[in-house]
């Protein structure tokens, strides 16, 4: 298994980049957002790679980052979600607006990346709802969850509009963010700990899984 690569950047495309380790060039295809993030050609460049043996190929696919990969390989996962459709899900929406559309069930946003169908789109809900849920919680928690300064005062009314607003953010429907607060909010409560914004979404996350 190759999981890593670091090298200098000897060429790069919309779908592939060049790496020379060693003296060995590895042809590797990469997404979008790899791609915008990649260094200048002739500049060091590290990819963390997954590896595909087929019998009439072998396939490398590079990230610059560990979440874009660990989401691309959970979209392999699904049934009729093959490397290279989730690439081009990858290059349709960016990495957390589409495991929050998983989460979120959102079947229309899934179906406007081009090659995802209405089948598709329900089957990954379906499939990879709880795991996505997962790797939002790893992943980007602490990027989307929005911070409230301790010193501002806020009501409790205002926190679980903020709360609901986090999760529709991540990709769950308003009603269904609403009621996620809401049981977030009660369990909380039981523990006898603050409902601050931050804590009610995470709570909220957690209780989806």
């Amino acid at each position: 298994m190759i999981g890593r690569l670091l090298g200098k950047l000897l060429a790069k495309d919309d779908s592939m980049a060049l790496v020379d380790v060693a003296g060995v060039g590895y042809e590797v295809e990469i997404s979008t957002a790899t791609l915008y993030a990649l260094p200048a050609v002739g500049e060091e460049a590290l990819l963390h790679t997954h590896y595909i043996v087929r019998e009439d190929a072998h396939l490398l696919f590079g990230f610059t980052g560990l979440a874009e990969r660990n989401l691309f390989r959970l979209l392999i996962k699904a049934n009729g979600v093959g490397p290279r459709l989730a690439l081009g899900m990858l290059a349709g929406l960016e990495a957390d607006k589409l495991a929050g559309a998983i989460v979120g069930g959102d079947v229309a946003t899934l179906v406007k990346v081009p090659g995802i169908g209405r089948k598709t789109a329900e089957r990954l809900v379906l499939e990879l709802k709880d795991k996505a849920s997962q790797w939002l919680l790893q992943h980007r928690a602490e990027a989307t969850i929005p911070r409230v300064p301790a010193a501002q005062p806020r009501g409790a009314a205002l926190v679980w509009q903020e709360a609901e607003a986090g999760l529709v953010a991540l990709g769950y429907k308003p009603q269904e963010a609403a009621r996620q607060v809401a049981a977030a909010a009660s369990h909380l409560e039981q523990q006898g700990k603050d409902a601050d914004t931050e804590s009610l979404i995470r709570a909220a996350l957690k209780m989806s899984l």
